[in-house]
């Protein structure tokens, strides 16, 4: 069992994609399904897939690359830990490498990017930043 299933979750996509994987599966939780469906439409990964049942639910992730065969996903920084909250104010959230990048927040109407989270005037938890 892991403390910070955020962090494993993000570590596990990028380890992935240093090996070439196409598809990963991991221990499902609703949080993580949301924060996988941002990622889907932030374009970082291809598909999500909820599967099994009760106890056994998983989360099956297909991952994207280039056309040269890279991961898309090429970095990762976990902000807010189980241990130190981070919350960031709208006037707070700035571009991830100069708009390369994406910054995930958890806010009240939901996960959010942070483009998005600009749009609606929200902000929240900032849990990672993605390139």
């Amino acid at each position: 069992m892991t403390n910070d299933p955020i962090g494993d979750f993000i570590i596990r996509l990028t380890n992935a994609g240093a090996i070439k994987k196409a598809s990963i599966s991991v221990p499902f939780s609703n949080f993580k399904m949301a924060v996988a469906e941002k990622l889907v439409s932030a374009g970082y990964i291809s598909a999500v897939e909820k599967k099994g049942k009760k106890v056994k639910k998983t989360l099956d992730v297909t991952l994207k690359y280039d056309h040269q065969g890279q991961p898309r996903i090429s970095g990762v920084k976990r902000i807010s830990k189980p241990g130190r909250r981070m919350y960031r104010s709208v006037l707070d959230i700035v571009p991830v490498r100069y708009g390369k990048g994406s910054l995930i927040l958890s806010t009240p109407g939901g996960v959010m990017t942070d483009k998005e989270a600009k749009a609606a005037k929200v902000g929240g938890e900032a849990l990672f930043e993605i390139w």
